[in-house]
């Protein structure tokens, strides 16, 4: 092997400004939604950027519902609050990021070299839990980049029932909402001011 040939098999490549911009420094939560439809290819390549996502030994316990119909709205809007209802409204599309509470049942289909981790997380729910939660933070905060990468404006919410949520669309108990975020381009007067970064020197340290 040629050093030249070395070099090329232990660099990688590094995202351009442009994109940088786009998915980072240059991204705003949009607050409003213009009425251009959102198709269900676009919303399927969001997923398919999320599921890469690395996990906690390729577990991937993240799933999504996208909100997309009249009928699908009028079942999630009694439960978002007074302060996002008009942009969920308005949002052509809306994605409950939900936890799956049985993710470990995929293990010999994920992680096939441990199968038997399955059955220890079976047994211990606590763990599981544990586990599955912070994986599924992970894929959580990658799905609004993903939104970004797909050229789309990603509306991340906080305020809504999400017990109500979780009655509405997942009764069986099987999945849990973690976050609800609105997709589409944005509106008018989308971005509120961008807001101050934690400087450096308070959030880095070096050892």
């Amino acid at each position: 092997m040629t050093e030249t040939t070395a070099l090329e098999t232990t660099t990688l490549e590094k995202l351009d400004d442009r994109g940088r911009q786009i998915v980072f420094t240059g991204a705003r939560t949009s607050n409003t939604f213009a009425d251009t439809p959102v198709t269900d290819d676009e919303l399927a390549d969001v997923w398919e950027l999320t599921r890469w996502t690395p996990t906690m030994a390729n577990t991937q316990p993240l799933r999504v519902v996208f909100v997309r119909t009249g009928e699908g709205k009028e079942r999630l809007l009694p439960h978002i609050a007074e302060g996002n209802l008009e942009k969920t409204k308005a949002a052509p599309a809306t994605a409950i990021v939900a936890y799956d509470n049985n993710w470990h049942e995929e293990i010999p289909n994920v992680f096939p070299i441990r199968p038997e981790m399955k059955d220890y997380f079976e047994a211990d729910e606590t763990a599981r839990h544990g586990a599955g939660g912070w994986s599924a933070g992970l894929q959580a905060g990658a799905f609004i980049l993903a939104v970004r990468a797909a050229g789309l404006a990603a509306g991340p919410i906080a305020g809504y029932d999400a017990a109500g949520v979780d009655k509405e669309f997942f009764p069986e108990g099987d999945w849990t909402t973690k976050m609800i975020v609105n997709i589409g381009h944005p509106g008018e007067n989308p971005w509120f001011d961008r807001l101050p970064r934690v400087e450096t020197e308070a959030a880095v340290k070096w050892a």
